[in-house]
C-alpha cells in the first residue's frame, strides 16, 4: 500500500520509517499538503498529513479522484479538515488521540517558570555579562489559583503537577475529570475561572465553542495581571485581543505554543527573512510574551507514539478496511 507523507522532517522519517516493516510503501514529501502540492498523492491509497496541511473541501476532492481513500492524521486535532467533505466523496479519516500528555503537560509547565521566573531574558543577560536582577522579578506559585480550562488527559497530568507546587486548582470543561476531582480541583463555568485564576492555562480542543474564546469582549473577565498559556490550538485566543491585553495590563504575561496563523512560520527556519505577520512581530516585542515553535509534543516518547499509532492505522485500514481510529463527522457534535 502506497503512503504519501506530506509536511515531513527528517525526525518524522526517522520514527515513520518502521511503516517499511509493515509493508507500506511510504513516500515522504517536505511539502505541505496544498492545492498545489496535492497532485504528489498520485498514485496512493493513503496520505498522511500534520496540523498545518489544508486539509479542505478542494483538496479532498483532488485527492478522492486520484484513488486516495485514507487520510492519516499524525495528529489528535482534526480542525483543518473537512469532516463533512470528507465523508461525502468517501474517504476515512484517523487520528492520533493521544500520544504523550506528558510532553505536553511538562512543556506547559516550563514556558510558565520561564515566563515567572524570566528565564530567558536572564540567560542573554548573564551571556553578555550582566548580573544585574531588575525587571527579573517573578512570584511563587505556592498559593496561587491555577486554572485549566480543558481537563482531559493534558489537563490532568497538568493539574497533577501544579499540586506539587501547591496552587488551587479550578478547572472547566464538558466533563469533570475524576483524576482532577481527586487532587483537589473545582469545577466552575468558564466566567468564573477567568475572574479568579492567576495563572490561565488553555489545554482545550477547538471547537465553535472555543475559538477566540480569549477576545475582545472577554478581556474584562480576565483577572487583572492573568499569566495566559495556550499550548492548545492557535485560534482558541485572537492574537488581535491579546495585544490589546498586554498594552492595557489586563494580561500580566502571555505564553504561547501555538498561534493561530502558524502554518506560515512554524516548523520553518526562517532567520534569514523577514516576518510578514505583523501580528506575530507585534507579539515578540512584548518582554513579558514568550513563544515557541508548536514543539510542546516534541519528545522522543510523543513521536514514537505517533508513528506507532498512525502506521497502525493505515495498516488496520489496508487489512480491514477500517483504520484504529477513525475520526467521523459525529466528531463535530461530540466537541461542539
Amino acid at each position: 500500500m502506497r503512503v504519501t507523507i506530506f509536511s515531513t522532517k527528517p525526525y518524522d522519517r526517522h520514527f515513520l520509517d518502521r511503516g517499511w516493516q509493515a509493508g507500506l510503501d511510504l513516500q515522504y514529501c517536505e511539502a505541505r499538503l496544498s492545492l498545489e502540492t496535492v497532485a504528489l498523492a498520485e498514485g496512493s491509497a493513503a496520505i498522511c498529513a500534520f496540523v498545518n496541511d489544508n486539509l479542505s473541501r478542494p483538496v479532498l476532492k483532488r485527492l478522492a479522484d486520484y484513488g486516495v481513500r485514507l487520510i492519516a492524521l499524525r495528529s489528535a486535532g482534526f480542525n483543518n479538515v473537512d469532516l463533512v467533505a470528507a465523508e461525502e466523496l468517501g474517504l476515512t479519516v484517523a487520528r492520533v488521540p493521544a500520544y504523550s500528555p506528558h510532553a505536553v503537560a511538562e512543556h506547559t509547565m516550563a514556558i510558565i517558570l520561564a515566563l515567572n521566573r524570566k528565564i530567558h531574558r536572564a540567560y542573554n543577560r548573564v551571556r553578555e555579562g550582566n548580573f544585574a536582577l531588575d525587571g527579573l522579578l517573578g512570584f511563587d506559585l505556592h498559593g496561587k489559583t491555577f486554572g485549566i480550562v480543558g481537563t482531559g488527559k493534558i489537563g490532568a497530568v497538568l493539574a497533577r503537577i501544579v499540586t506539587g507546587f501547591g496552587c488551587r486548582l479550578l478547572g472547566h470543561d464538558l466533563q469533570q475529570n475524576p483524576d482532577c476531582l481527586a487532587l483537589g480541583m473545582t469545577y466552575v463555568d468558564r466566567e468564573e475561572i477567568f475572574r479568579e485564576s492567576d495563572i490561565l492555562s488553555l489545554n482545550c480542543p477547538l471547537t465553535p465553542d472555543t475559538y477566540h474564546m480569549i477576545r475582545s469582549d472577554t478581556l474584562p473577565l480576565l483577572k487583572p495581571g492573568v499569566m495566559l498559556i495556550n499550548t492548545s490550538r492557535g485560534a482558541v485566543i485572537d492574537a488581535h485581543a491579546a495585544i490589546a491585553g498586554l498594552k492595557d495590563g489586563t494580561i500580566g504575561s502571555l505564553g504561547l505554543d501555538v498561534y493561530e496563523e502558524e502554518a506560515d512560520l512554524f516548523f520553518e527556519d526562517l532567520s534569514n527573512e523577514m516576518l510578514r505577520d505583523d501580528v506575530f512581530a507585534r507579539l515578540l516585542t512584548f518582554p513579558n510574551v514568550l513563544i515557541t515553535g508548536h514543539q510542546a509534543f516534541f519528545t522522543h516518547e510523543a513521536l514514537e507514539a505517533i508513528a506507532e499509532t498512525t502506521i497502525g492505522n493505515i495498516a488496520a485500514f489496508r487489512d480491514t478496511g477500517r483504520p484504529l481510529h477513525a475520526v467521523t463527522v459525529d466528531f463535530l457534535a461530540d466537541k461542539g
